[in-house]
């Protein structure tokens, strides 16, 4: 592999003349001298060192994201998002999965903290464990006093730029659905309850029984992990546990798909609704019932907030949610 060394003897300069023209410095040069720096550059075939670069031009080329999982489908959409806008603005982004364990995704920050990434957006849902949560917080305004930014997707502890998808509102829609096509005995599956998405969206569907004076006995609400296997498992559980149910709201649409298959190998039929409007609600059968969040957007919107440093005081946009229906619900 050649070295800056190597492209600088075989275009004749000083090591400092070619790290110049490589990295762009904006002291002049020659059109000529700068032409054979860069002929010798393709020659030999010679790759700059991004650290090197970095100090160099004094710029963060490179952005972290943290998310869950990128092979969920909830953030692969705002992990697209993300990266549209990241590559936009002549950014790398780096994508990290935390598999949901807090300690993982703290390392993970210090990681990029260490390779001085411009900006980090979390894309996971915050933890409610207060203890966790100030933990995480800790780290990340760590990295804040040397420079870098932070934008978080979903309610967290720290205090920055965010942007907010309405869980809470969202899950009200779903359960009011249910009640307005004269549900009574529904289900819920919840998602883990340490996340605060998850809590959000169950204040969202209390909201709703409380509107509509209905009963939803704690015991026929279930957590799982958010994802299909586990709303299969929790919806064999709620059809054996209490055959009265009629429906089941699902507060993720992996796990709603997973209760229509486990319905359908058992024979059953209920309604099921989820949320969040993945593309695969579309095209399972019965077609799903979801609650849209523009998944995309929210990656877009954060990714925008974090390397926009026009602005010093946080900046918070809100995300409505909507509700569409389809063929996995019908009135009764």
């Amino acid at each position: 592999m050649a070295t800056l060394a190597d492209v600088a003897r075989h275009a004749g300069v000083s090591t400092a003349t070619a790290s110049r023209i490589i990295n762009g410095s904006s002291k002049p040069v020659a059109e000529a001298l700068r032409q054979r720096v860069l002929a010798a550059v393709a020659e030999l075939k010679y790759v700059p060192n991004a650290h090197a670069q970095m100090l160099a031009r004094s710029h963060r080329s490179a952005v972290g994201v943290i998310v869950h999982d990128v092979s969920d489908p909830y953030f692969a959409e705002i992990t697209r998002g993300l990266q549209r806008v990241a590559e936009a603005d002549g950014r790398l982004a780096i994508i990290c999965n935390s598999y949901r364990q807090p300690d993982r995704e703290m390392e993970y920050i210090d990681l990029l903290h260490a390779h001085q990434v411009a900006a980090i957006v979390i894309a996971g849902s915050g933890y409610a464990d207060e203890a966790t949560a100030a933990r995480l917080d800790d780290r990340l305004r760590a990295f804040e006093s040397s420079g870098g930014r932070i934008a978080v997707i979903g309610r967290h502890e720290h205090t920055g730029d965010a942007v907010l998808p309405d869980n809470e509102g969202g899950a009200f829609l779903a359960a009011s659905h249910l009640f307005d096509l004269g549900h009574t005995e529904i289900a819920v599956i919840a998602g883990p309850p340490a996340l605060t998405t998850t809590i959000d969206r169950l204040d969202g569907i209390g909201r709703a029984i409380r509107k509509y004076r209905a009963k939803v006995p704690k015991s026929r609400i279930m957590h799982s992990d958010f994802t299909r296997d586990g709303g299969a498992a929790a919806t064999t559980q709620l059809f054996t546990d209490f055959p009265e149910v009629t429906a089941i709201a699902a507060l993720n649409d992996s796990m709603a798909v997973g209760a229509l298959a486990a319905l359908r190998n058992a024979g059953r039929r209920l309604n099921v609704i989820g949320f969040d409007d993945m593309p695969i609600a579309r095209d399972v059968t019965p077609s799903l019932t979801s609650v849209r969040l523009p998944l995309t957007e929210l990656g877009e919107r954060a990714m925008r907030l974090a390397l926009d440093t026009s602005s010093e005081g946080p900046r918070t946009e809100r995300v409505s949610a909507e509700l569409v229906p389809r063929e996995s619900t019908w009135a009764i």
